[in-house]
């Protein structure tokens, strides 16, 4: 659906009346809707992307096989980061996590089917934040989990769902499986990118962005790709060719598996993938990202052509990443770097073009990035920090971990990356724990958690793990 209210209708609905309806949120937010007072804060607008499972394969990261030249566009206009974390590597507890500013142990969504205002009724999201002060925000795919019960209904004036063409639904591929594992299939689908959902997420962005040139807006764009099931149109397979794909080969004397660690059954059907089914899910992701890019690079069109780089934040990101075959797994869902780790770039006026930062931030520190960027008073209760002054200076000194969680029944597992280590705890450590040493093993293949020359740096660690 969409919502004509702009920024002028919201100044017309009058600040006295907003006022009154947010001071019975506990004060949680001093601003009320409509109420941006001119010169007070940036007059600048916020596109934000969010991709799903998309990993660190992209040109601008180094991949020489995948072709991403719109993301790598992007990534030259603004910073890129090369260690942002996301608190929980599943969708919904990841995205409520960075849309509320919290920890997915104070939000209690721990899975994919809760809905985050169930455990929070009264948490103030970041889109929530900008549409009470005076923003058009709009929806269009994913950005929260999903369309209806974990959406929320208070942080948008206008949401687009789009579903495709029976088109876009045909095509050939088939399931690496057999069809054991539903969703592990791959379509090099018939029609345009308009027969995608993305494509026509793409198309209903540039519209609001022309509509909504003159107010100030949110717009949160959520691209469903390279999520599976691996679906693109077919010439951006035809970007690949299955011996370009470079298969992950575990080192023969790594550490035995933790038990906790995978957690899927789903590994054993991976485990009887043949190279060419390896490689046939690489390229179908490889395919999926390329897509997305296409999107990409037509905002940045759409951008260009509106004249809107100089008075709008760029966020680009995806809500976790992704394993193509190291340890075994072809899957989100753990807490090893692959899984943790994501891409982020940000655009904004006033930073310096082309850089990258190397400095840890986290997922949980985007709802106050923004909210100080535009000016914006936060709760008191978000658990990121802003990571402005490293839009300015990337080589700034910061001294910040990032934590990572997942849940196995009713055993959690709890990560801390530092710039060398990742520790990681099963139950609190009663469950045992992990060790890696990024200096010497990026690929955290052995665990050093039982050797005794590191106590003291677990000792160290394990408190650090223990402080957020």
């Amino acid at each position: 659906m969409r919502d004509s209210v702009t920024r002028r209708r919201l100044l017309k609905t009058g600040a006295a009346a907003a006022t009154a309806a947010l001071g019975s949120r506990a004060g949680l937010l001093p601003a009320s809707r409509g109420s941006n007072a001119e010169g007070s804060r940036p007059n600048r607008n916020v596109l934000f992307i969010a991709v799903d499972d998309l990993n660190h394969s992209l040109g601008c990261y180094g991949h020489w096989v995948v072709k991403s030249p719109n993301i790598d566009k992007l990534a030259a206009r603004g910073i890129r980061f090369d260690r942002a974390y996301c608190q929980f590597p599943v969708c919904n507890p990841s995205r409520t996590s960075f849309l509320t500013g919290l920890r997915p142990d104070s939000t209690g969504v721990l899975n994919n089917t809760t809905a985050f205002r169930s455990k929070l009724p009264d948490a103030v999201t970041l889109p929530q934040l900008f549409r009470e002060n005076g923003y058009f925000t709009a929806r269009m795919g994913k950005i929260f989990h999903a369309r209806t019960e974990t959406d929320d209904p208070k942080a948008w004036d206008s949401k687009f769902d789009p579903k495709g063409t029976p088109q876009g639904k045909k095509g050939q591929g088939r399931n690496l499986t057999g069809g054991s594992v539903k969703w592990c299939r791959w379509l090099s689908a018939d029609g345009d990118d308009e027969d995608q959902p993305d494509g026509q997420i793409a198309v209903e962005a540039i519209h609001l962005l022309e509509q909504h040139r003159g107010d100030l807006f949110f717009l949160a764009v959520g691209f469903h790709k390279p999520h599976d099931p691996f679906v693109a149109p077919k010439r951006y397979f035809d970007f690949y060719r299955l011996e370009q794909m470079e298969l992950v080969r575990d080192p023969a004397d790594r550490s035995p598996e933790h038990p906790q660690s995978i957690g899927s059954g789903w590994k054993k059907d991976f485990d009887r993938f043949t190279d060419r089914e390896r490689r046939e899910f690489m390229r179908a992701y490889y395919a999926g990202i390329s897509f997305v890019d296409a999107q990409v690079g037509k905002l940045m069109a759409a951008m260009d052509r509106l004249k809107l780089w100089r008075n709008t934040t760029v966020v680009f990101f995806s809500d976790h990443g992704y394993q193509l075959g190291d340890h075994g797994w072809w899957n989100k869902n753990t807490l090893y770097e692959q899984s943790a780790r994501s891409p982020m770039i940000v655009v904004t006026p006033e930073m310096t073009k082309g850089a990258s930062c190397s400095r840890i931030v986290e997922f949980v520190d985007i709802y106050p990035t923004l909210a100080d960027l535009h000016g914006l008073r936060t709760p008191d209760n978000l658990a990121g920090t802003s990571f402005r002054p490293l839009l300015r200076n990337p080589d700034l000194v910061w001294n910040k971990a990032a934590f990572t969680q997942v849940q196995r029944g009713a055993i959690a597992g709890h990560s801390v990356r530092t710039d060398r280590w990742r520790y990681t705890e099963w139950d609190r450590g009663k469950q045992g724990a992990e060790l890696y040493d990024h200096d010497s093993d990026p690929g955290e293949y052995y665990n050093l958690a039982g050797i005794p020359e590191h106590a003291r740096k677990i000792e160290e660690l394990s408190k650090l793990l223990r402080q957020p």
